[in-house]
């Protein structure tokens, strides 16, 4: 039986900013990725998320991103890659902090927004983040899309990787996500999202914004938890897969069956 993880962006509150409806969201997936600090979050939500997280049995992941409160994290920024990095290191090990005071273990680490992007299709990039989760834990799953230069860079660094694909978001014919910027990058009707999400799981293929199918791998689905409609599309493509017969699972699970 096909088994899939679903993973979420969460934990991007701050301070007097509420973002998401992340206690809503979290017994809808399994995979949490929580804002460190950088790109959203404060040490409060970090703490209250990683504790419902637990609460509810969802996995948790580092959500590192670029120092970018005003943007986002979604502005494309130009580091050394020695810094990238220690941002890197210095996220996970905050939000390793909160894991370790509610007796859990950090799953996974997913870089966030343009962090994200940039590192999709650049070495350099992807190699400095690599490098920072290695050095942290090495036991740490990268999270990704399949094909790309952050799963490469993963492999060459000894991490463990799980492929990613987006639920609400169109393909370039690359295999990499249409900017939020153009017309047609986020799709809005739920039935299609859904009825792509399973085309992707079971015959690894998606329609990319120009019409043409294209390849892609599946160990997690992201759905985003930051839209007024996000819980009632968590909810129906919770239910959805589990109509489709599609086993609902850890990412640290996925790959090991995978694997074996």
């Amino acid at each position: 039986m096909r088994a899939i993880d679903l993973n979420c962006d969460l934990g991007e509150s701050f301070g007097n900013y509420k973002c998401g409806m992340d206690e809503e969201i979290i017994p809808c997936i399994t995979s949490a990725n929580v804002a460190c600090g950088f790109h959203a979050s404060d040490p409060l939500v970090m703490q209250n998320t990683v504790r419902i997280a637990k609460e509810n049995q969802v996995h948790v992941g580092a959500h590192p991103g670029y120092q970018d409160l005003v943007g986002f994290g979604r502005r494309n920024m130009s580091l050394p890659a020695a810094e990238i990095t220690a941002i890197v290191e210095y996220q996970i090990g905050a939000l390793g902090a909160f894991c370790t005071a509610n007796g859990i273990s950090l799953q996974h680490v997913k870089p966030h927004g343009a962090l994200y992007n940039m590192a999709v299709k650049d070495s350099a990039i992807a190699e400095a983040i690599c490098e920072g989760i290695a050095a942290v834990d090495t036991h740490l799953i990268l999270l990704g899309p399949a094909k790309s230069r952050l799963i490469a860079a993963a492999e060459k660094y000894g991490l463990p990787v799980a492929r990613e694909v987006f639920a609400d978001r169109a393909y370039e014919e690359d295999g990499s996500l249409v900017p939020r910027s153009r017309p047609g990058a986020m799709i809005t009707d739920e039935d299609l999202a859904i009825a792509r999400v399973i085309q992707m799981i079971e015959k690894g293929t998606v329609t990319a914004i120009t019409g043409k199918e294209i390849e892609v791998e599946a160990d997690s689905v992201c759905i985003h938890g930051d839209s007024p409609a996000a819980l009632a599309f968590a909810q129906k493509i919770h239910a959805a897969l589990l109509a489709e017969g599609i086993t609902i699972a850890p990412m640290n699970e996925v790959i090991s069956q995978a694997i074996h």
